[in-house]
């Protein structure tokens, strides 16, 4: 692997087992997004994009140039939120704002962990009070996967180019510390390399291994993002292999044995 930082782009190669480099650039130098702002100009503009890439966005700036923020001065909060607020010490209006934005509570405290709308579990509903001016929070979009398609056709216009595209999000893990990058919208790819009825180095069937590419991609280009003030809010990954597979990335309720153990805890 070979890592170097130029003025404008953190760039890493390294080799697959065909012996092609898959190129991982972090794009620099996009300014701070405003609402109305057109994150694939400004990409465009900044990187040259070819088919077959795969362009990974911080949800932070796509709620950023969308308008999915909210004032915490604007917000009254509720009974609930207040009650929620005095156990985990946490501001009341933002504790409204991640009710708000939830479907399903999975815990409350010592924070809340909850399900949106598309079905993406996370703590505090993914709400972001970083990288934003004091006072606001930044909102996950509700259709991320939608986003996510709207930022490819938006690329193709500028550019004709066919990428896929990624949106992110930096979730915490069960059973360990620290942060990772996770998909919630994803075009042009699919989520899940699904390895069932192939066969291992002795010829073994596989029966399980599906491969959650997507969330691999993710981690990856959140490692190349940074988690403060880096300002790469966007990577492009060139000459990654093609997998088939499937997009039931999310378990349902009957699947998801440590949701139906929570829901048990808190009852």
């Amino acid at each position: 692997m070979q890592l170097s930082v130029p003025v404008r782009h953190i760039k890493v190669d390294f080799m697959t087992e065909n012996a092609k480099p898959i190129q991982v650039t972090g794009i620099a130098g996009l300014p701070l997004i405003q609402e109305g702002d057109d994150i694939a100009r400004l990409i465009c503009d900044r990187i040259e994009i070819l088919d077959d890439d795969i362009l990974v966005i911080a949800t932070t700036i796509i709620g950023k140039a969308k308008g999915y923020t909210k004032r915490l001065d604007q917000v009254q909060p509720s009974v609930q939120a207040i009650r929620i607020a005095e156990k985990t010490g946490e501001n009341p209006c933002f504790i409204q704002v991640v009710l708000d934005n939830s479907v399903d509570l999975l815990l409350t405290y010592p924070f809340i962990l909850s399900e949106i709308s598309c079905g993406h579990i996370g703590v505090r509903a993914g709400i972001d009070a970083s990288n934003i001016e004091e006072g606001k929070v930044i909102l996950l979009p509700k259709d991320p996967m939608r986003e996510a398609a709207e930022i490819r056709d938006a690329i193709h216009t500028c550019c004709g180019s066919c990428c896929s595209v990624i949106i992110t999000d930096t979730c915490g893990r069960a059973f360990r510390r620290g942060q990772t990058g996770n998909a919630i919208g994803w075009s042009g790819i699919v989520a899940i390399r699904d390895f069932r009825g192939d066969t291992d180095l002795f010829g073994k069937r596989l029966e399980i291994t599906e491969e959650a590419v997507v969330d691999e991609i993710a981690g990856f280009a959140n490692f190349v993002m940074g988690e403060s003030h880096a300002g790469i809010p966007a990577v492009i990954f060139r000459n990654c292999p093609k997998w088939q597979g499937h997009d039931n990335l999310y378990f349902n309720k009957e699947e998801d044995l440590i949701r139906n153990a929570l829901g048990k805890k808190e009852n």
